[in-house]
């Protein structure tokens, strides 16, 4: 119903907001990995969008991008994973992450996320593979140790899983990490 919300970013209290449309303040729940990339209270944001109506509650789960609403969508359609389930485990790790995590078939990096157990982990693993950590082949094809490690500084440096992969296959294969990140970034800012 609602998709996207465009207005200025009225309150920042984690891990809601509230964005005021044209007058219209909506209550917004973000996962912290968006929380931490909003501007300051009173600049313009724009967030994609999930609208829940349960039984008792209305609730506006916002993003900032559209790889995070489609993992959050992923999420909530397995049973037994609400939206503040989902929320949580978005806040705990980003997407490229998560897929990494369903990719390798990782269980212990999700049980390390608050609210997540291991036969949670275990469906969650089971349920999105084939789903979200097909996305990404690249962590499957990380042949060394030193290639994870690119892939890794990669990610964390904010480049895309897509662009991280393509950045890693360009690679010679024995390179050490300290210059394999290098010549990766060099690749990037071409």
């Amino acid at each position: 119903m609602i998709g996207k919300l465009t207005g200025i970013l009225a309150e920042r209290n984690p891990p809601q907001v509230v964005v005021d449309c044209n007058g219209v303040g909506y209550e917004v729940d973000v996962p912290m990995s968006t929380f931490y990339n909003l501007p300051s209270a009173g600049e313009r944001v724009s967030l994609l969008t999930h609208f829940v109506v349960r039984e008792d509650a209305q609730i506006l789960y916002g993003f900032g991008t559209a790889e995070e609403r489609a993992a959050f969508r992923q999420l909530i359609k397995i049973s037994g994973v609400g939206p503040r389930t989902a929320l949580g485990l978005l806040s705990g790790m980003s997407v490229g992450e998560l897929s990494q995590a369903v990719t390798l078939q990782e269980a212990g990096r999700l049980v390390k996320i608050p609210g997540i157990g291991k036969k949670t982990a275990e469906r969650l693993l089971l349920e999105l593979k084939g789903k979200l950590g097909a996305e990404i082949g690249a962590p499957a094809h990380a042949a060394t140790d030193a290639q994870a490690d690119i892939l890794q500084a990669l990610l964390a440096l904010g480049y895309s899983d897509r662009e991280a992969a393509a950045a890693l296959k360009a690679l010679p294969k024995d390179v050490a990490v300290g210059e394999g990140i290098k010549l990766a970034l060099k690749a990037l800012a071409k």
